[in-house]
C-alpha cells in the first residue's frame, strides 16, 4: 500500500498533473468514459441496488455529466489568480491569490451512490490538479470492479489510482500520508479517518448523514408537500444520505399525510410495489435486518411488508412515533418514515435543536416568515423549502454536513476550491527602497505614524491613487532621511 501510494506521489511531483491542458484532457477522458462505457456502468449499479437503468442514469450518470461540462466551462476562471486587495505599502506590488493543488489526495466513497459519489469529487480533484487515489465501497463490489477496470483505460494511470478491498485494506491505506482526504459515509467510520487523518495534520472532508428532519405546516398543500416527500423519502429504497429521515407536524396532519403518501406511493410504483422497476433493494442482508429492527413495538399507518430473500421493504409510514425508540435515535437509510407530531413550530424548532445538527433540512409552508424563522433557528449542512434533495443538484451550492453530520463541502467550484491550496502570493520589486525605510530599524513615532498611515488608509485603485501614492511615497522617503541626520 505505501509503495502504491508513493508512486502516486512521485507522479505528482513529476509536475504533469498541473498543466491546465492536461487537466481538461483528463476531464474529457473522463466524460468519454462515462459516455462510451455507459451501459457497463449502469449494469454494474444495478447490480449492485437492484436499480432500473432508467433510475441509475437519472441519479447518477446525469449529475456527472453535467458536472464535468462545468469544471472544463468555467476551469479557466478557476485557475486564473485572483488579484487581492492592497494597501498603501503594497499598492505598487502584484497581489493575488493563487488555487494550487494539494498535492495526493484520497477519495472514499460510499454504497448508496456508488458511481456519483466517487466521480464526483474525482472532477473536482482533477479540476485542481491533484494525483488521486480512489476506495469505492467494498459492499457495492460490482460498481467498485467497474472503476477500477475503467478508470486505468481513460485516465492517467500513475496519477490516478483505484484500490478495493475491505476494511484491512482500508484501515492500511489510512496509515499512508495524503494531502486531503474527502470521505462519504457514516458518522462511525468518520471518525475514525478523521483519527487516522490527524497522525498527519491531513485535512478531510467529511460527508456524513443524520437524521434530516422536515416540517409540514398547516398552512401548505399537503398533495404536493407528500407527493415531492414520498419521491425524497423512497428513491433509491431509502438509501440516500439526505433522504427525509422523518416528520414533524401537528397531530391532526397526521392522517391526511398518510393517506396521500400512500397514494402517491401507488401513483408513482403501481398497486404492487413490489414488481415495480423504479423501486430498489436494501443493500444487504446485514442493512435490511438493522431496518427491520427499527419497527419493532411501531404504530404502522402503511406499509411494513417484507421479504428477506430479495431484501424487499415496501415503503412504510409510522405514526404518533415517541422521539425516544429506536427508530429516533439513528438515521434510518431505509424507506420508512416517521411522524412525530408536535404541538406547533416553536415545539418543533425545539425537538431539532436538541439533537444533533442533521445534513439536511427541509420545510413545507405557504408562509414564508415561517420557513425564514426556521432557518434562522435552526442549523444544517443544507436547506431546501417546499421540496427535498434538490438543493444537492446545483453545483453553485456547497453540499456538506455541519457538526456531527460532517465538515467541509463540495460541489461544482466548491470541490476545486476543497481540494486546492488557495495560496497567497505578494510579487515585489527590489526598487523603491527608500519607502521602505519606515519599517528597517531603528524605530521611531514618525516612522510609526507614517506606518499607520500607509497600513490602515483605504485608496483608490485609479491614476489618482497611483499619483497619490508616489507623492506620500517620496514625501515619506524624505521625512524619513530628514530624520536620520
Amino acid at each position: 500500500m505505501e509503495q502504491q501510494v508513493q508512486r502516486v506521489r512521485s507522479a505528482f511531483r513529476s509536475g504533469r498533473s498541473r498543466p491546465l491542458r492536461f487537466r481538461v484532457q483528463q476531464l474529457e477522458a473522463l466524460r468519454r468514459m462515462v459516455q462510451e462505457r455507459e451501459e457497463d456502468i449502469l449494469a454494474a449499479i444495478a447490480a449492485d441496488l437492484c436499480k432500473s437503468e432508467l433510475n441509475a442514469y437519472s441519479q447518477e450518470v446525469i449529475g456527472i455529466l453535467g458536472e464535468i461540462d462545468n469544471a472544463l466551462r468555467k476551469l479557466p476562471e478557476w485557475v486564473t489568480p485572483t488579484p487581492a486587495e492592497k494597501n498603501l505599502f503594497t499598492m505598487l506590488d502584484e497581489v493575488y491569490i493563487h488555487a494550487e493543488p494539494l498535492g495526493v489526495v484520497l477519495i472514499i466513497g460510499a454504497w448508496n451512490y456508488p458511481f456519483v459519489l466517487i466521480i464526483q469529487p474525482l472532477i473536482g480533484a482533477i479540476a485542481a490538479g491533484n494525483a488521486v487515489i480512489v476506495k469505492p465501497s467494498e459492499v457495492s463490489a460490482n460498481t467498485a470492479e467497474i472503476l477500477a477496470t475503467l478508470l486505468p483505460q481513460y485516465l492517467d494511470p500513475d496519477l490516478y489510482v483505484v484500490i478495493n478491498g475491505g476494511v484491512p485494506e482500508t484501515t492500511e491505506l489510512l496509515k499512508q500520508r495524503f494531502d486531503h482526504i474527502l470521505y462519504t459515509g457514516n458518522t462511525a467510520v468518520g471518525k475514525i479517518v478523521m483519527e487516522a487523518a490527524a497522525k498527519h495534520l491531513t485535512p478531510v472532508t467529511l460527508e456524513l448523514g443524520g437524521k434530516s428532519p422536515c416540517y409540514v405546516d398547516k398552512d401548505c398543500d399537503l398533495d404536493v408537500a407528500c407527493r415531492r416527500i414520498a419521491w425524497g423519502k423512497f428513491m433509491n429504497c431509502g438509501q440516500t444520505c439526505i433522504a427525509p429521515d422523518y416528520v414533524l407536524c401537528e397531530p391532526a396532519l397526521q392522517s391526511q399525510i398518510v393517506q396521500k403518501i400512500q397514494e402517491t406511493v401507488k401513483e408513482f410504483y403501481g398497486e404492487n410495489v413490489k414488481e415495480s422497476p423504479d423501486y430498489e433493494r436494501i443493500i444487504n442482508a446485514h442493512h435490511f435486518k438493522r431496518i427491520l429492527s427499527l419497527l419493532e413495538g411501531q404504530k404502522i399507518a402503511y406499509g411494513g411488508e417484507t421479504d428477506e430473500a430479495t431484501r424487499y421493504i415496501a415503503p412504510t409510514i409510522l405514526i404518533d412515533v415517541d422521539p425516544k425508540t429506536k427508530v429516533m435515535q439513528e438515521e434510518i437509510f431505509g424507506p420508512i418514515l416517521p411522524i412525530v407530531p408536535v404541538k406547533n413550530v416553536d415545539e418543533a424548532i425545539q425537538f431539532i435543536n436538541e439533537r444533533e445538527k442533521p445534513l439536511a433540512f427541509y420545510v413545507f409552508s405557504h408562509n414564508n416568515k415561517l420557513i425564514k424563522r426556521m432557518i434562522d433557528e435552526t442549523s444544517s449542512g443544507g436547506v431546501t423549502s417546499n421540496d427535498v434533495i434538490m438543493h444537492f443538484t446545483l453545483s453553485s451550492l456547497p453540499f456538506g454536513g455541519v457538526g456531527s453530520s460532517g465538515m467541509g463541502a463540495y460541489h461544482g467550484k466548491h470541490t476545486f476550491n476543497t481540494f486546492s491550496h488557495q495560496r497567497a502570493c505578494l510579487l515585489k520589486s527590489l526598487k523603491r527602497e527608500g519607502a521602505n525605510k519606515l519599517r528597517y530599524p531603528p524605530n521611531s513615532q514618525s516612522k510609526v505614524n507614517w506606518g499607520k498611515f500607509f497600513i490602515l488608509k483605504a485608496f483608490s485603485k485609479g491614476k489618482l491613487g497611483l499619483l497619490l501614492l508616489a507623492l506620500l511615497g517620496l514625501l515619506a522617503a524624505v521625512l524619513v532621511k530628514a530624520a536620520s541626520y
